[in-house]
């Protein structure tokens, strides 16, 4: 089996999703989105996340399932409790993270974004190795897109304000931040 064309972190295990396509090719990638997830809400165990973004999440396995099962998503990379990460889609094609979106004046963020899941929810915080893989996976997707920097790296719900919630308050951007410093 060949290996996905793209831009695949080689530091990530590669699931490639069907939920993505190509850029707009007059978009530069220049923002970084922090969001958060967990399945069901508020668990950590198993792989419904993956199964999600896969298309094969089994709505019979929670009830809360059956209200998301049919949705077609996607991130670029998911950041496990333990700090693995998972990449299902190549940094340089559109993941379906956003939604209806909006950045400085600028609709459709998934065209000129780069999305990033956490695993967890808006009242539980992040877990070291979590900041940790954040912060060296941040460093990686900003020597590929220059254009993104400290101040183009946003969460979710500063791109969907009043429709999403995450990374959620616990999330603590002065330490990411100041991490990614270290990293780069």
């Amino acid at each position: 089996m060949n290996a996905p064309s793209g831009i695949w972190l080689a530091d990530a295990r590669h699931c490639p999703s069907p939920n993505a396509d190509e850029r707009p090719t007059d978009c530069e990638t220049d923002l970084l989105v922090i969001h958060n997830i967990s399945l069901p809400p508020g668990e950590f165990t198993g792989d419904y996340v993956e199964d999600l973004f896969l298309n094969r999440l089994d709505p019979a396995a929670h009830p809360y399932f059956a209200t998301i099962a049919e949705l077609r998503v996607s991130a670029h990379l998911f950041v496990r409790r333990n700090g693995d990460c998972i990449q299902f889609v190549a940094l340089d094609r559109r993941a379906w993270h956003a939604g209806v979106s909006c950045f400085q004046g600028r609709e459709r963020c998934n065209d000129f974004s780069i999305g990033i899941e956490l695993e967890g929810s808006d009242d539980q915080p992040f877990t070291a190795a979590q900041y940790e893989r954040l912060a060296q996976l941040t460093a990686q997707i900003m020597q590929h897109y220059p254009a993104i920097t400290i101040e183009r790296i946003t969460g979710h719900s500063d791109i969907a304000p009043g429709r999403k919630t995450d990374p959620g308050p616990l999330f603590d951007w002065q330490r990411y931040r100041a991490m990614i410093g270290q990293a780069c």
